[in-house]
């Protein structure tokens, strides 16, 4: 049956800027799409990224060019092959899983067959600052359960010790984002286990982790920017122990079910991420979470303004699946 597709470019301003090994953002740049047939509308987001050689343009190109498929009424299947794995098919994915569940009548965690998750314990993000800065932001999220910590190749110690000082509570989990050497990582890895930390992301380059084979690591180490689909895991065997699934990598909520499955079979903890976006993207990302050791949904807390209906978080905590925004 056919529909009507519309795809757009938001901008939402940042709270605050959000520093990494790679850069700084002030702002989240989506591309949202719509599908409306016979008077209902699904709807997803998705979060171009340029480490992944994205950016809203070549986004917005790669859905327009699957406009006619689109609009002549594709199945989630047939999505899987018009559009390669990555933030355009996101979108699309989580759209369709949006407009069935309305169509259906009922939501996209009963379609498959979940209780639709609440009072998530999610990670708080703390971005790179001086350990001065950073200890001052850990005070004022000293309440949540479990901070996320951005780190360069400096002060790395210093940092952790900063927060660990000011939220002694936390859990903490590490991303360098890739920007550690084998060398830093192993000098690293007893003093991190000392002062408690319990994962350690994506230490180094995707494309330089052949040192993580046969290291015997304390510190477990979850592949992000290594991993993205199903077919990605062979090659994570034996250098990390947990996978990262964000949305945006898998191409939507059905290849990061596909994922999931297959992480499981071959004995991967599990870590559900997100890009800087807003509730609309965190929605289809929650239905993962049960399955997750770890969950990184805190996006809509950079926002200076969520979406209406968007999820209420305090203090790391996700209070309720937002039906009303999405897959309800």
């Amino acid at each position: 049956m056919e529909c009507t597709l519309t795809i757009q470019k938001e901008v939402w301003p940042l709270k605050e800027p959000f520093r990494i090994s790679r850069g700084v953002k002030t702002e989240a740049q989506v591309v949202t799409v719509k599908l409306e047939r016979s008077g209902m509308v699904g709807q997803g987001e998705c979060t171009p990224y340029p480490r992944y050689d994205e950016t809203p343009a070549s986004v917005l190109q790669q859905i327009e060019a699957a406009r006619p498929q689109l609009e002549t009424g594709l199945t989630l299947d047939q999505l899987q092959t018009l559009i390669p794995a990555g933030a355009a098919r996101n979108a699309v994915d989580c759209a369709l899983w949006d407009l069935h569940a309305k169509e259906k009548g009922t939501s996209a965690s009963a379609l498959l067959n979940l209780t639709p998750p609440k009072n998530l314990i999610t990670a708080v993000t703390i971005p790179i600052g001086t350990p001065l800065e950073m200890g001052a932001k850990a005070k004022t999220l000293s309440k949540c359960p479990l901070l996320k910590v951005k780190l360069g190749n400096t002060d790395i110690l210093e940092s952790v010790q900063a927060i660990r000082d000011n939220a002694p509570n936390a859990q903490i989990i590490l991303d360098p984002n890739e920007s550690w050497s084998l060398g830093l990582l192993k000098q690293m890895d007893q003093a991190l286990s000392d002062m408690g930390v319990a994962m350690l992301e994506q230490p180094l380059a995707a494309s330089d982790d052949e040192g993580l084979l046969g290291y015997d690591n304390i510190v477990p180490i979850c592949a992000d920017e290594a991993c993205h689909t199903a077919e990605s895991l062979e090659h994570l065997k034996g250098r990390y122990q947990i996978i990262n699934i964000k949305l945006d990598k898998t191409g939507g909520l059905t290849g990061a079910l596909a994922l999931l499955a297959e992480a499981q079979k071959n004995d991967f903890d599990i870590m559900i991420g997100c890009m800087v976006a807003t509730s609309l993207a965190m929605a289809p990302a929650m239905l993962l979470a049960p399955h997750a050791k770890f969950i990184d949904l805190d996006g809509p807390v950079w926002m200076r303004k969520d979406r209406p209906l968007g999820l209420e978080i305090q203090n790391g905590i996700i209070k309720e699946f937002p039906n009303k925004l999405w897959g309800g």
